[in-house]
């Protein structure tokens, strides 16, 4: 089943459910849509799978429910630049829950979807297992996060007019990333509303919010996921594993399980991708939910 659902601000994002209505239930909002020929090449340098979405649904709907859809693909067709909010998402999901007539569900979401799910889990009591990816849930970047969002916003505006590219060069793979010189040209709105959703967590206390969460959970991250960003985006920092490797003893007295996937280049990207993600997280749903 597919249909159009109207979110809070009246856009409309398309959503998908497959698999025996019997199962458990999994919200996906990372399934990306497929791409194909150029797009997809591009895709395939930076080590992204121009298949993403679909393969993860069929990586898990023989033994579960896979509620789906593009979230971060919707909001940058649909910016929804002053109000995008911890709230206003958590309320996006469950307007989506409601419509299919899902009351519970576990949930997956990486990098900003996975503070999302972290969100989710304490506004809610309808999530039966959380798990995050490339985001830790103690000790999280937000204000290192807030400080390159605002970065970005201020280079969209900077560069509307100029005739620079989102990425530096289509040839060269993330690996290679000079984030000192790359420059971005992106709509504005697009980029100001990731400025409002860090603004809106700047004091948020993660650690305070742990004992809201008495379900299964699990975070896992690339071994290489520490991102050095340069002036261009503020001289920050971001070690998402460096987090997760200082805080793995509180993280399991908390009740978290913890992955960190080995690899060549394990890095924020490559971590992501279905074929190195599925190996994790299926197994674990399966001994946790079944």
């Amino acid at each position: 089943m597919e249909k159009f659902i109207k979110l809070m601000d009246e856009s409309e994002l398309k959503v998908g459910l497959v698999g025996n209505p019997k199962f458990k239930t999994i919200m996906l909002p990372v399934a990306k849509e497929s791409v194909y020929g150029k797009e997809a090449e591009s895709l395939k340098l930076w080590g992204v799978d121009p298949e993403l979405g679909k393969h993860f649904i069929e990586g898990l709907q023989d033994k579960f429910q896979v509620l789906y859809f593009d979230y971060e693909g919707h909001r940058l067709k649909h910016p929804n630049s002053e109000h995008l909010t911890a709230e206003n998402i958590v309320k996006d999901l469950l307007v989506i829950a409601d419509k299919v007539d899902v009351k519970k569900f576990s949930y997956y979401g990486y990098s900003w979807l996975a503070l999302v799910g972290l969100q989710l889990g304490i506004q809610t009591d309808r999530l039966e297992s959380l798990i995050m990816g490339g985001f830790p849930p103690i000790d999280g970047p937000y204000k290192e996060m807030l400080i390159v969002t605002n970065k970005t916003y201020e280079q969209s505006k900077n560069n509307q007019n100029s005739s620079v590219f989102n990425e530096q060069d289509e040839s060269k793979s993330q690996e290679k990333v000079d984030w000192d010189n790359i420059k971005v040209k992106l709509d504005t709105n697009q980029t100001k509303q990731f400025v409002t959703l860090y603004k809106n967590l700047k004091e948020f206390d993660d650690r305070e919010i742990q004992h809201k969460l008495a379900i299964p959970k699990l975070i896992f991250a690339g071994e290489k996921d520490t991102i050095v960003y340069g002036k261009n985006f503020g001289n920050v920092t971001v070690d998402i594993v460096g987090i997760l490797q200082k805080n793995k003893q509180e993280l399991k007295h908390m009740g978290w399980d913890i992955e960190i996937l080995e690899g060549k280049n394990m890095n924020h990207t490559k971590a992501m991708q279905p074929i190195t993600v599925l190996e994790v997280i299926k197994p674990w749903l399966i001994k946790n939910l079944l």
